[in-house]
């Protein structure tokens, strides 16, 4: 057992949050993880509330177990899903794209808790004044929408900036890695590309066979040039926005390029027209297991780990 002050606030077993994955993080995966002693997340994206409600009422169904719900504060629906939020009680959100400072005093009401995703030590701060529970530092190395910073030299300066529980993300996927960032200051991990492969998760098929092929180097971040660069796995589509942005393409040609391509990698298994979103972490994933199984292996190596450096210590 590990003592962390993040299990005390949200309640759960394991320092162990599932990532948030649009049209992957669904209440199925949530739930699994949730059951497994970890934080499962449904991912909000830019669905509206009438979704996310229906998200809600199923993995009521799955687990009596925290969970948690991802808002976009970009998205279009973010006011509606805060109000859903707050009339569902939903026990946890996480944040993404910003502050969600002009909402919290009602989420606190609610007794919601409130993890915000932050990629520098100046939005960690900022985040905290404004009354966070928690933050989720988030490496360049993971899938999807990234910073700049690397997660081993973000997450301790962040750590020594805040004094609210850090949560590290960004190529971690098993006990290894989990350890390296609790020796880094942080209290719990996030882990998405690893629960991508796991048996619960609804992600086609294709999607997963792609991420257990992948090498080392087979991830590349493309759209760079238009301030919102993301982390995907070498494709079809990744080389067309390569090509796009050496020329010289206006921000609106790149996106247009992008919109509605993860959903056709994710939901209709096309790989090679699609957005395989995907972490530095997948050369390292070899096989699909439960999400108990994954959760149980990560702790499993850690306390091994631990148990070897103690006795160096000694």
């Amino acid at each position: 057992m590990i003592n962390s002050k993040l299990c005390e606030i949200l309640d759960i077993k394991y320092p162990i949050i599932q990532g948030a994955m649009a049209w992957i993080s669904t209440a199925e995966l949530a739930a699994a993880v949730s059951n497994a002693g970890g934080l499962g997340i449904i991912a909000g994206g830019n669905a509206p509330a009438e979704i996310i409600k229906k998200e809600i009422d199923k993995i009521r169904e799955l687990t009596d177990k925290p969970y948690a719900i991802n808002v976009m504060l970009l998205s279009p629906y973010v006011d509606e899903i805060i109000d859903l939020v707050i009339s569902e009680k939903v026990p946890v959100i996480t944040t993404g794209a910003g502050n969600p400072g002009k909402y919290m005093k009602d989420l606190k009401g609610a007794g919601t808790k409130v993890i915000p995703v932050v990629p520098s030590v100046a939005l960690a701060k900022r985040v905290e004044k404004s009354g966070a529970d928690a933050v989720i530092v988030e490496g360049t190395e993971a899938g999807g929408h990234i910073g700049e910073l690397t997660t081993m030299v973000l997450v301790p300066q962040v750590v020594d900036a805040v004094n609210i529980p850090v949560i590290a993300a960004g190529g971690i996927g098993d006990g290894r890695g989990m350890m390296a960032a609790f020796c880094l200051g942080a209290e719990g991990v996030q882990v998405g590309t690893r629960f991508v492969c796991s048996k619960e998760c609804k992600v086609h098929e294709k999607y997963k066979e792609r991420i257990l092929k992948a090498k080392d180097r087979d991830t590349i971040v493309t759209g760079r040039s238009t301030g919102h660069p993301v982390r995907v796995i070498k494709n079809k589509l990744s080389k067309e926005f390569e090509m796009l942005e050496k020329s010289g393409a206006s921000i609106e040609e790149i996106e247009k390029l992008g919109a509605g391509k993860l959903k056709l990698a994710a939901v209709d298994g096309d790989i090679e027209n699609g957005s395989i979103m995907s972490g530095q972490i997948a050369g390292l994933i070899k096989d699909i297991k439960s999400c108990s199984e994954i959760i149980e292996e990560m702790m499993n190596q850690m306390t091994n780990i631990y148990q070897s450096m103690n006795f160096i210590c000694k």
